[in-house]
């Protein structure tokens, strides 16, 4: 039987979970991008802005594995956001050892990373984002054909000139769905 989102414990799931130093200490050949994007993530006043009238805090736990360039080029950013904000909590669970949540969370029956699971202060779900902004994904899905070698340099650089702010923007609109 499949799991399905009213199944799902959050903060039992949020218990387990690591923080972002946790996850990147054990990013292996990867660490130095996830440690560089967010080194260089700046956050816009907007972004800020648009936190402060929160009360309370907000739960973002994270389903993503240290290889994703997605999520290399958009937890990062996140991460930041939860650091400077004072109103988030970010966590990360690895997708490949929670094969249940994951499959709650598929995008056109895939198992794509990262996904974003805004949690209220009860661990309820409000909502999720994933697994990048959505002006992306279509370009990407558009674009399957296209070898990978030619697509992944072009999906670095829409990441490179966008500096985190569609997916900021795309997580704060799921983020004030909550109560």
């Amino acid at each position: 039987m499949a799991t399905t989102i009213t199944d799902l414990d959050f903060r039992a799931l949020w218990d387990m979970a690591l923080d972002y130093p946790s996850f990147v200490a054990t990013s292996g050949t990867h660490k130095a991008m996830w440690e560089g994007v967010y080194r260089l993530a700046r956050m816009p006043d907007w972004a800020l802005d648009a936190v402060r009238p929160f009360a309370g805090r907000r739960h973002l736990l994270v389903i993503a594995e240290d290889w994703c360039g997605d999520a290399i080029n958009t937890i990062p950013i996140l991460a930041r956001l939860s650091d400077l904000s004072g109103h988030f909590d970010l966590k990360i669970l690895h997708r490949d050892e929670h094969p249940a949540l994951m499959d709650a969370y598929l995008t056109d029956g895939s198992r794509s990373i990262p996904v974003v699971i805004v949690l209220d202060e009860s661990f309820e779900e409000v909502g999720h984002w994933g697994p990048r902004p959505a002006v992306l994904q279509d370009w990407v899905i558009a674009n399957r054909a296209m070898p990978k070698d030619q697509r992944y340099p072009q999906v670095r650089r829409w990441y490179a000139r966008d500096k985190g702010e569609t997916t900021l923007r795309e997580v704060l609109d799921v983020v004030s769905r909550t109560p």
